[in-house]
């Protein structure tokens, strides 16, 4: 019985041996790698970085008052266009107490004034008819009367203004009527009939009434951060990408970088300004968000190859290239734009090399 298990013992040693040889042989009979390589490629590469912002009217005006009141009467809507002069709304003044007593002292006074000189231009214009007084006494008189008759017509101008935001003299200029300064869209109305609104004075900016831009002139208001703002002139193109018009890009052209720079959340942003090129297809509003593709630099039609392929040797790039079955070499190559991506290759490389992908 020892006999046999010792037989047994010596066949599983020997089986065991046997098996380790076969796996050895077969690691060293695995297949060799194969590297996947590709070509260099004639494309274009755009280098460029992006601001967010929206799109704005370039002139937007807000319409105040010229008198303080009630709005008695809107004229207009958003969305309206409206011609330079056209009526906007009106303002039923509510008079200032003591400017309104004081016009009606004003005028009593004036009345009398007037009624005595009146009185003085009858009696002396009989007399020098009758040649008992001068000419020269006679002109002071009239001089007189006409001073008083211009002073009562001042007051009576004044306290009409003060009631009624304007003269008879002035006709359809009335301070209580508000028109539009410019040309183009009204933007908006932010007060109702029956508000309460403020003229403009040197302690108040005044109540805006309406809000009117031309919306055919456009602009693009975006902030870049620091570390392009050095990369930006005046003059690029962008293109614009708006939220609310998919499938569709607008030109621009870049005509004011801020030379202040605000911090925000931590960075410090640069305000920038472009003109944007509007399409008769497409109606932008005013706030429409928007992302602008800044051209930095372009290289069209010129042989590029993926970044991911270029190596480094003593700051000195280059490709491994095949020079026969799974056998490479390195090539120096010199490099041009990069947009992260891809980069153009000045020299070194022709479109027919297999250049080696890092596995």
């Amino acid at each position: 019985m020892k006999k046999f298990f010792r037989i047994l013992l010596i066949l599983i040693l020997a089986g065991l041996f046997v098996w380790t040889l076969y796996f050895l042989y077969q690691k060293s009979e695995e297949d060799p790698v194969v590297y996947e390589t590709t070509t260099a490629q004639v494309t274009d590469i755009v280098k460029k970085t992006v601001a967010t912002g929206s799109i704005l009217p370039r002139k937007e005006i807000e319409i105040k008052p010229q008198v303080s009141g009630i709005v008695q009467e809107i004229y207009v809507e958003p969305g309206k266009e409206v011609e330079k002069g056209d009526l906007i709304a009106k303002v039923e003044i509510i008079p200032d107490m003591i400017s309104l007593n004081n016009a009606e002292n004003r005028l009593k006074r004036a009345q009398l004034g007037f009624d005595n000189a009146k009185q003085d231009y009858t009696r002396n214009k009989n007399l020098f008819e009758k040649g008992v007084i001068s000419a020269s006494e006679w002109q002071r008189f009239q001089l007189d009367f006409d001073n008083a008759k211009e002073e009562l017509n001042a007051a009576e101008s004044n306290l009409q203004i003060i009631r009624e935001g304007a003269s008879k003299k002035q006709g359809s200029n009335s301070n209580n009527i508000i028109r539009s300064t410019v040309k183009g869209m009204v933007l908006d109305v932010p007060v109702e009939e029956g508000n309460s609104v403020i003229e403009a004075n040197n302690f108040n900016d005044g109540t805006t009434v309406a809000s009117i831009a031309d919306m055919n002139e456009m602009i693009f208001e975006g902030k870049v951060d620091e570390s392009e703002v050095g990369k930006l002139k005046e003059g690029m193109d962008l293109v614009l990408s708006i939220g609310a018009i998919e499938g569709a890009v607008f030109d621009a052209k870049l005509e004011y970088i801020s030379p202040k720079g605000i911090e925000e959340n931590g960075a410090i942003q640069f305000e920038i300004k472009a003109m944007v090129n509007l399409k008769e297809d497409y109606f932008i509003r005013a706030g429409y968000s928007a992302n602008a593709d800044i051209v930095l630099a372009k290289a069209e039609s010129v042989l590029s190859i993926e970044e991911s392929l270029v190596q480094f040797e003593d700051g000195k790039p280059f490709v491994e290239v095949e020079t026969g079955e799974d056998t490479f070499e390195k090539r120096f190559v010199e490099l041009g734009l990069s947009d992260g991506i891809q980069v153009e290759v000045k020299s070194g490389l022709s479109s027919s090399d297999q250049i080696k992908k890092p596995i």
